[in-house]
């Protein structure tokens, strides 16, 4: 493909992959544009495929994440885009090594679409834990919760939707790929390549369609669930300004739930759940802060999980999920393990103030917990993450072997503003649902929030900047899904499948014997559809 078309398709590609996000959430497009990349890629060199793949990944990064500077500007935006999209760069580069070929038959065609898929998982590995402990947003699984891919999540995680997507847009390409060969060849390779191209195509339908056949147990022992969305002064940066006025605002829909509750006007909830940031006022420091939660608690009389900010130790900050029991006040506590580098710390925080004078605005470092989120909450055992934990997938995971039976997201939105990073985290709690077999209650701030079935569907949900209170009966499980009795060796066989399927693919057509490419005119060498040749080469091929 020259690459005077290579590169708008790439364009388009990497923008249709973010539409399969919410919002708009078309899914599809994740496949489509899987399916661009690839065909761009054909037989590419390498430094115009890492181009090509740099390309789309801004074309992908920079919408998806424009809520990242919202508040903060286009710099720390752009950065953190353009990072994601090296990750790309760097995938796009054996994927034009083993894209599909005319010529090849069904077994090494279909092999392709198979490593291709390996090595979107294996990209995603790495972007997952690099650099300072990497940033999963963005995943293809991420894009499919409303997807009948969406189920294989209980089979083989977050990774394994991720494989499943990518082969299928492999699949739609090389199935392109092998048309054109078809269109362009003689009679008998043609005839070969059309039967490929439909059994290739078969197969890519297949893995779309094959998660509806998994099963979604949504049976368990019910649970009355309430969540307090009690909405911020106002949006951005200061959302905490008035860190009273969030406090109080948490418990006043509380105390509203509770008098619905006394009148009969609404069912005694089993335990409550506040957001994130619902107190950064320290309440074991500070005793009016105590009091509030306190009082709201005695009167809706179900153990409370309170979001706060702790100020300890001393000169760092800790964000905590506190136990609170009616009567009783605060027992257990979870200290989030994976603070959010440049949004809890700052990480060498002299060299990227050269940058931007605003990594001041983070005026003291969070600190990191270390034990899994497992708290005891009423009758539930409450496996809880703190906001972009829920895209990490050891942290529930650590949780649900450790006997969780209910899951919780509690997480702040407010800095971001009316954006699409809301539904979007949104999104990986309905799929880590479906993963652990668990209901989860994804509270937020300022929505939205939601309650979720073990299935992915959500029972109850609110909107952006609006007071709520959300309530449901939840069931409760404790099974383990295959995906949890995995782990991560499902991530690390679909990688293997990625990287030594490239090598095999790679040292099997390096050791084979140069063949005459479908579409050539005798002694024009390669197929100009899938060449980097110069124009006039093309041209007397053609």
């Amino acid at each position: 493909m020259p690459l005077v078309v290579a590169v708008p398709l790439v364009v388009v590609s990497g923008y249709l992959t973010r539409l399969a996000f919410p919002d708009p959430g078309w899914w599809p497009c994740a496949v489509l544009g899987v399916a661009g990349l690839t065909l761009a890629l054909a037989s590419r060199r390498t430094a115009p495929a890492a181009g090509l793949g740099l390309l789309y990944g801004l074309a992908y990064f920079v919408p998806l994440l424009h809520w990242s500077g919202v508040y903060v500007g286009a710099m720390p935006w752009l950065a953190l885009s353009g990072l994601q999209a090296a990750y790309l760069a760097l995938m796009a580069i054996p994927i034009a090594w083993v894209t599909c070929r005319p010529g090849w038959g069904a077994g090494r065609s279909i092999a392709s679409t198979v490593v291709i898929a390996g090595l979107w998982t294996a990209q995603e590995a790495l972007r997952d834990r690099t650099p300072f402990g990497g940033f999963p947003w963005g995943r293809l699984a991420f894009s499919q919760s409303d997807s009948p891919m969406v189920r294989l999540a209980a089979l083989g995680g977050a990774p394994l939707v991720t494989f499943a997507v990518a082969w299928s847009g492999a699949a739609l390409a090389t199935c392109a790929l092998l048309l054109l060969a078809r269109r362009r060849g003689v009679e008998a390779a043609a005839r070969r390549s059309g039967a490929v191209a439909a059994l290739t195509l078969a197969l890519g339908a297949a893995v779309v369609l094959v998660g509806l056949l998994v099963p979604l147990p949504t049976n368990g022992t019910p649970v009355r669930v309430a969540g307090i969305q009690g909405d911020v002064p106002e949006a951005g940066l200061d959302f905490n300004a008035e860190r009273r006025a969030v406090l109080d605002n948490h418990a006043r829909v509380t105390n509203e739930l509770a008098t619905q509750v006394a009148a009969g006007q609404a069912p005694q909830p089993d335990v409550v759940i506040w957001p994130e940031n619902a107190s950064d006022l320290d309440p074991y420091q500070q005793a009016d802060a105590r009091q509030v939660i306190d009082e709201a608690v005695d009167r809706i009389g179900a153990p409370t999980l309170v979001g706060a900010v702790l100020e300890r130790p001393a000169g760092f900050l800790t964000n905590a999920s506190i136990v609170w029991e009616p009567g009783t006040g605060p027992t257990q506590l979870y200290v989030k393990r994976h603070p959010v580098p440049f949004g809890e710390y700052i990480p060498h925080r002299a060299f990227f103030r050269k940058f931007s004078t605003k990594v001041d605005l983070v005026r003291e470092d969070f600190v990191a917990g270390h034990v899994p989120g497992l708290l005891q909450l009423g009758p539930t055992r409450a496996g809880v993450a703190i906001c972009f934990e829920v895209a990490y997938d050891n942290l529930l995971r650590d949780s649900v072997r450790g006997g969780a039976d209910l899951l919780v997201v509690q997480t702040n939105n407010a800095t971001f503003g009316y954006t699409d990073e809301a539904v979007q985290q949104l999104a990986m709690s309905r799929l880590r649902a479906i993963e652990h077999g668990r209901s989860v209650a994804h509270i937020s701030t300022v929505g939205e929030s939601a309650l979720i079935e073990p299935d992915g569907r959500m029972v109850a949900h609110s909107d952006l900047f609006t007071p709520a209170m959300l309530q449901a009966t939840l069931p409760r499980r404790t099974a383990t899904t295959i995906a949890d009795r995995l782990g991560v060796w499902a991530e690390l066989a679909l990688v293997m499948v990625g990287l030594l399927g490239a090598a095999a693919l790679v040292l099997g057509s390096r050791g084979s014997r140069p063949e005459r490419q479908i579409g050539s005119a005798p002694g024009a060498g390669t197929s100009p559809a899938l060449s980097d040749e110069a124009p006039t080469e093309r041209a007397e091929a053609g």
